[in-house]
């Protein structure tokens, strides 16, 4: 038996290849991969090679956000069992650092993370992962939705950083994939009201289909009307960025998961000063994933209805053009197991 995959060359080529099937350590399960969720990261190293400090300087499988069934175990693998199908969480930790047993292991230096570069990704039939991270999944759950849950994880963190409760007020920026998660993990929270701004007005229309109040930003000034107890920014736009802290009260919060461009942001430190704003980034998640199957599982996040278009392992360079045919597309699936 052989392992096709979807390898990424360092001058951003794309090809199949038959691969042996990797073998599980003691502790590690392998998956016959099902579902892969296209993230801008995927399409960022297609595109430009590079994010940050990491660069595709060697062959690399893209593809974090991921599904499958067990099909084998490690030999000290005792809570799994083959047939199981679970949704794998893309970063293990070293597990001993001080980030990691202080319980916040997003936070590890030495996580090794799918699709990262030199980490290989999920673009492949068969992946082996630590059994903490295969998290199983009920048949309520489809395979597309079970590897959202690792973009929806971001929604939950973002949520939980900001505390976001019964009766609040929720500003996000970014219409996107993660602002729109947020967003569900808001109202799901019991936010009484959850307002999106975009300049994309195709993602506009599909926040307002989904029951949130959208709104261009262009047109739109937040600091006329100062209301919400959290600003969520998932655009990293440094405009977004500053009309969404003057429109938020006193002691609010401010939760800042998008990237900016050139990594700086200026902020209005007279505002957060003034009103006492609590102002923090995020950096991917922690236990989140339980959450997150809940969710789903409990019908309170409908992950389904937002994957716009779906792929086979040999069609992955469409799969990562996709936002150039279809600029208002949420999610871009790629069906390995097809």
């Amino acid at each position: 038996m052989r392992n096709r995959v979807s390898v990424l060359s360092p001058q951003l080529d794309l090809s199949i290849e038959d691969r042996d099937v990797p073998v599980p350590g003691a502790h590690e399960v392998l998956v016959s991969v099902r579902s892969v969720g296209v993230c801008g990261s995927d399409i960022h190293y297609f595109e430009h090679g590079r994010i940050g400090p990491y660069v595709v300087e060697a062959p690399v499988i893209l593809g974090h956000e991921a599904s499958g069934v067990i099909v084998a175990l490690g030999s000290a693998v005792r809570n799994l069992t083959v047939g199981t199908r679970v949704a794998m969480e893309p970063g293990v930790p070293c597990g001993v650092c001080v980030e990691c047993r202080a319980g916040r292991y997003n936070l590890c230096p030495d996580v090794v993370f799918y699709a990262t570069p030199p980490v290989d990704g999920a673009f492949a039939e068969f992946v082996t992962i630590h059994e903490d991270f295969a998290h199983p999944v009920p048949d309520s759950i489809s395979d597309d939705a079970a590897a959202l849950l690792e973009p929806l994880s971001v929604g939950v963190w973002a949520c939980r950083k900001a505390e976001v409760a019964l009766g609040m007020s929720v500003l996000i920026a970014g219409a996107g994939p993660v602002g729109i998660m947020t967003a569900l993990v808001a109202r799901a929270s019991g936010a009484s009201r959850i307002v999106l701004s975009d300049v994309n007005v195709d993602r506009l229309s599909k926040a307002s289909d989904l029951g949130f109040d959208a709104v261009d930003a262009r047109k739109w000034n937040a600091a006329d009307t100062v209301d919400a107890d959290v600003f969520v920014d998932c655009s990293g736009n440094p405009a977004a960025i500053d009309a969404g802290i003057r429109a938020v009260k006193r002691a609010g919060k401010v939760i800042l998961v998008g990237m900016a461009a050139d990594g700086m942001v200026p902020l209005p430190i007279d505002v957060i000063q003034g009103r006492e704003l609590w102002v923090t980034g995020t950096f991917r998640y922690a236990n989140t994933y339980p959450t997150a199957i809940d969710l789903v599982a409990s019908g309170a996040v409908n992950l389904d209805e937002l994957v716009s278009k779906t792929f086979t392992l040999d069609e992955v360079e469409a799969a990562l053009n996709y936002h150039h045919v279809d600029p208002a597309a949420m999610k871009v699936i790629v069906r390995v197991s097809q």
